[in-house]
C-alpha cells in the first residue's frame, strides 16, 4: 500500500529511482563478489535482480567489486536504498495498525476542523457532506458520549478527537495551519472564543475562515465591534432561523395581504427577540400592532432594548404569563380582534408540546390566523398536524440547515 502512486508520496519515486539504479549498475557489466557474470543477461533478468534487492538486498548476488565508477556507484546506492526503503515501509504499515489515527492525522491537508460535537454539529455535517461528500473533516470536543462518537465517525466519516482544542498541542496534531476552515461549535460561549482569539493569533491566514457559534446573543453583540469578531464569521441559530423566516416567510405574507397585520410573539427568547427586530427593520410599514407574550415578557424586552436593537417609537403590548394560558389570551382579545384580518402568530417557546397544543386550539377557534408552531428538530408529528389542521410548522434544524450560506463551508 505504501508504494502506490498518491498514497506514498517520495517513496514511490525513491522506489523507482532505486529500480533504475539497479539496472543500470547490472547492465553496465559490474562483476559481483559471487562470481555470477550477469553482463550478458538481458533486461528482463537485470529487471528481476533489481527487484530483488528490495526483499534480499543482494545477499545472494554478492558485493559488487569491480566494473565502471559510476556502475559500482549506482549499484551500491541500489544496494543501500532499496533495504532501507523497505524497511521504513514496512515499519510505517506496522505503526498505521497500531494507531492509525496518527497517520490520518499527519496526511491533513485543506480540511475542515470542527470544535464541538452537539446538534449543530450534526447539521453543519449534513450540509456539508452534501456540498463536498469526501472533504476530511476532524471533529474535537473535550469527551465523546460513546454513541455520539460513533455517529459521528460512521455517519458522517469523521476523524473524531478528544482534548482541548484551544490547546497547541492539540492545534498542531490537527494539522490547524493547512485546514481550509474552522468552524467553532462548542457549548461553552467564552471558550469558543477563547479558541478562535488562539487560532487567529497562531494562523492569521485563517482570517475570515473561522465560523464561529454563539448560544448567547446577549454576548456575541457584546463583543461584535471586537478585533476577534470582526475576523470571524459569527452567528447564533435561533437568531439566524429567526431571520430566514422573517425574509422567506414573512414579508411574503405582507406582501399579500391588503391591510397592515397584527402580529402575536407567543415565547420571547432568542428567537422571538429576533423576529421582532427583523420585523421592524424590514417591516415597520406593514404592521399594525406587535404583541409579545411570555413568562418573562418585561425582563426579556428590557434586555432588547438595552442592546438598542428595537425602534423606540413601535409600540409593543408585553403580556406576562404562559401562552397555553386562556387568561393571557383573553388579555390579548382585548386589545386586538383576532377575527379581523389575518394575524400572524408565532408561537415560538422551547416546549414543542405546549407550542402545537396552543396553536391547534388557536386555529380551532380563529381560522383566519396565520399560526406557526415551533420545534427545534424537524418533527414528523408537527408536520402531520400542520398538514391537517393548516397551521404553519417551522423547525430550527431545518431553518438552519435550508439557509446556511454556503460560504460558511466551501
Amino acid at each position: 500500500m505504501t508504494f502506490l502512486p498518491g498514497r506514498g508520496g517520495w517513496r514511490w519515486y525513491a522506489a523507482v529511482l532505486l529500480f533504475l539504479m539497479g539496472i543500470a549498475g547490472f547492465r553496465s557489466g559490474v562483476e559481483l563478489s559471487s562470481g555470477l557474470n550477469l553482463a550478458a543477461e538481458g533486461w528482463l533478468a537485470h529487471a528481476y535482480y533489481s527487484l530483488s534487492l528490495f526483499v534480499v538486498s543482494g545477499v545472494d548476488l554478492g558485493t559488487p567489486q569491480s566494473g565502471s565508477w559510476w556502475g559500482v556507484s549506482l549499484l551500491w546506492m541500489a544496494y543501500f536504498g532499496a533495504p532501507v526503503l523497505t524497511a521504513s515501509a514496512v515499519i510505517e504499515a506496522v505503526l498505521r495498525v497500531i494507531a492509525p489515527e496518527r497517520w490520518k492525522l499527519r496526511r491533513l491537508k485543506d480540511h475542515v476542523v470542527i470544535v464541538g460535537s452537539g446538534d449543530l454539529t450534526t447539521s453543519y455535517l449534513r450540509v456539508l457532506r452534501r456540498l463536498d461528500p469526501v472533504v476530511p473533516v476532524v471533529v474535537v470536543d473535550r469527551r465523546f458520549d460513546a454513541g455520539r462518537e460513533r455517529e459521528l465517525v460512521e455517519g458522517f466519516r469523521v476523524l473524531a478527537l478528544a482534548g482541548d482544542a484551544s490547546r497547541d498541542f492539540l492545534l498542531n496534531r490537527m494539522q490547524v495551519r493547512r485546514c481550509r476552515r474552522v468552524v467553532l461549535l462548542g457549548d461553552d460561549d467564552f471558550a469558543t472564543f477563547e479558541t478562535a482569539v488562539r487560532v487567529l493569533d497562531r494562523y492569521p491566514k485563517l482570517t475570515g475562515r473561522v465560523v464561529l457559534h454563539c448560544h448567547n446573543l446577549r454576548f456575541m453583540r457584546s463583543l461584535s465591534e471586537s478585533e476577534v469578531a470582526k475576523k470571524c464569521v459569527t452567528f447564533n441559530a435561533y437568531n439566524f432561523a429567526a431571520v430566514n423566516l422573517v425574509r422567506s416567510h414573512l414579508l411574503t405574507h405582507f406582501e399579500r395581504t391588503r391591510t397592515r397585520d397584527a402580529v402575536i410573539l407567543g415565547g420571547f427568547g432568542r428567537f422571538g427577540q429576533t423576529v421582532l427586530e427583523e420585523l421592524e427593520q424590514h417591516a415597520p410599514g406593514e404592521l399594525e400592532s406587535i404583541v409579545v407574550i411570555d413568562v418573562e415578557a418585561g425582563r426579556r424586552m428590557d434586555v432588547v432594548q438595552e442592546q438598542n436593537r428595537l425602534r423606540l417609537d413601535q409600540a409593543h403590548q408585553v403580556f406576562e404569563g404562559d401562552i397555553s394560558h386562556p387568561e393571557v389570551w383573553r388579555q390579548v382579545r382585548e386589545r386586538i380582534d383576532l377575527n379581523l384580518g389575518e394575524p400572524v402568530i408565532i408561537l415560538g417557546t422551547g416546549n414543542a408540546a405546549q407550542n402545537l397544543r396552543t396553536a391547534l386550539w388557536l386555529k380551532r377557534n380563529w381560522p383566519n390566523c396565520l399560526v406557526f408552531t415551533r420545534t427545534h428538530d424537524a418533527s414528523e408529528l408537527t408536520r402531520h398536524m400542520a398538514k391537517e389542521q393548516n397551521i404553519q410548522s417551522l423547525s430550527i434544524t431545518e431553518l438552519l440547515e435550508d439557509n446556511l450560506p454556503e460560504a460558511w463551508i466551501a
